[in-house]
């Protein structure tokens, strides 16, 4: 089975913070899990490089648009890779073959009927790079960017005809309930739609704005950053000129932050039926991450940096704490102690410390290594059921529970006392106490490689040598550094 997941793609305006990441690493465990179930599996990750907040940026820089770019998205491409995010493509919404798809696009609605020119006047927020009715606005400004002032823009722009698609979306939702995930985000977009749907402005003046995709046979327009941007799901996968590669992995399976359910489940979905291609399969809609009660801010400066986390206690502890700390869906609340504390408790008093007592046992008394069977490297169906529903955070409990059991086994049975025994009968039933936790050790270890490849390799190491690894997770004092 062939299966295609994207991210959305990070906007060029600053650099990668820890919803980055959070999204990142969603798609990973979830792309990870599907390969080792025998799955072929397409994940799509990249960056957005258009529009007007990065132009302001390159400017604000002092630098050349092309070098600005270009040297942003190498920074997310190295954070990806510092991850160890398992992607097959990274896509620049800057590279040719994705401005001619985008092009192609634009014909395609073009002839569909659905792109006409009118003059442009609506309350803009230059923080979204998205147009805002009133009912979005709290107190005349935009929730997400309070601090900007927004814009009232009048020019004469292209507009896509979205409010011909309202009756497509809703037997499209009413055909698929389980198309947005969590139900409360359905019920959102479903509400959104049923409310009526305008028109929107999917071009800019070139001679106010030329860092765009140029609008086909209109040389004074540049495309509007969102309907060049969303074209990469299916520019990533081969459309239009590779028809093999994008049949066998469209449609896709998006994952997306929860203020992009507009955008992602209405908008795009719009604009596939007004070009001719199949829905999306499916998108998931993640919460956000506060610091100690508040939305990140650089302005407020309670930005935790998710490279800083992944320096002091390392990279799969980053991504530990992304799977079982983090609320799939709704927003969590985070601070460094929250950090420390997961990292204390659960991986260095908790599977640190039964891999090392487990593993000094085994070295010092079992003649060899234990005979893996397939038993020890096959992973819970509960545990592929639990990824495969964005429950990550469960199927992260469903390990800790192995690890939990494995402790709970060890003290009750103690054979680091029994191994000592004078009773020959006592050492053997210690000796095959070892070999049970040892089987336990590479259960664990094969369901942690999709989320903690690093601490599952040297765990499989660790069983297949009879030799206690290094300390995984050594202790850090909170103190140490500050993130």
């Amino acid at each position: 089975m062939s299966r295609y997941l994207t991210t959305t793609l990070p906007y060029l305006n600053g650099d990668p913070h820890l919803g980055h990441a959070l999204e990142f690493v969603q798609a990973d465990f979830l792309a990870r899990a599907l390969r080792a179930q025998g799955e072929e599996v397409y994940l799509n990750i990249g960056t957005d490089e258009h529009g007007a907040k990065v132009a302001e940026k390159a400017k604000e820089a002092g630098e050349e648009i092309h070098a600005y770019v270009d040297r942003y998205a190498k920074r997310f491409k190295d954070f990806a890779d510092r991850l160890e995010i398992s992607y097959d493509s990274f896509i620049r919404t800057t590279d040719p073959a994705h401005m001619k798809a985008a092009q192609e696009f634009w014909k395609r609605c073009l002839v569909a009927g659905d792109i006409y020119q009118a003059k442009y006047e609506v309350r803009y927020c230059v923080g979204c790079e998205l147009e805002k009715t009133d009912s979005e606005l709290v107190g005349g400004r935009c929730p997400l960017h309070p601090n900007l002032e927004i814009e009232i823009r009048t020019e004469k722009n292209y507009y896509f005809k979205f409010s011909r698609y309202q009756q497509t979306l809703m037997e499209l939702f009413a055909k698929e309930p389980e198309f947005v995930v969590p139900k409360k985000r359905f019920h959102e977009i479903v509400t959104f739609v049923k409310n009526g749907l305008k028109d929107f402005s999917i071009s800019r003046p070139k001679e106010k704005l030329a860092w765009g995709v140029p609008v086909p046979d209109d040389d004074t327009q540049v495309m509007y950053v969102w309907f060049d941007a969303l074209v990469n799901y299916v520019s990533a996968v081969g459309w239009p000129s590779d028809e093999e590669k994008f049949k066998k992995w469209w449609p896709v399976v998006q994952l997306a932050g929860k203020d992009q359910v507009r955008q992602q489940a209405g908008i795009w979905q719009g604009m596939l039926a007004s070009a001719g291609l199949p829905f999306s399969k499916q998108i998931f809609i993640h919460g956000f991450i506060n610091i100690s009660g508040e939305k990140m801010s650089k302005s407020i400066g309670n930005v935790i940096d998710p490279l800083k986390i992944a320096e002091q206690y390392g990279v799969d502890v980053l991504r530990y704490f992304l799977l079982r700390h983090v609320n799939p869906t709704e927003d969590t609340d985070i601070g460094e102690a929250t950090i420390h504390e997961a990292y204390t408790t659960h991986l260095t008093n908790g599977l640190g410390n039964l891999v090392a007592r487990v593993m000094t046992l085994a070295e010092q008394n079992l003649p060899h290594a234990i005979e893996l069977t397939d038993e020890d490297e096959r992973v819970d169906e509960a545990f592929y059921e639990k990824v495969e529903a964005y429950r990550f955070n469960e199927a992260m409990d469903l390990i800790f529970e192995q690890i939990g059991a494995a402790d709970v086994y060890m003290n009750e049975r103690a054979p680091y006392k029994k191994i000592k025994s004078g009773d020959a009968v006592e050492r053997e039933a210690a000796r095959r106490d070892i070999e049970q936790l040892v089987h336990v050790l590479a259960k664990i270890a094969a369901h942690l490689i999709p989320a903690m490849p690093r601490t599952a390799a040297a765990i499989a190491a660790a069983v297949r040598k009879n030799q206690k690894p290094k300390n995984l997770f050594p202790r850090i004092d909170k103190h140490a550094g500050e993130l």
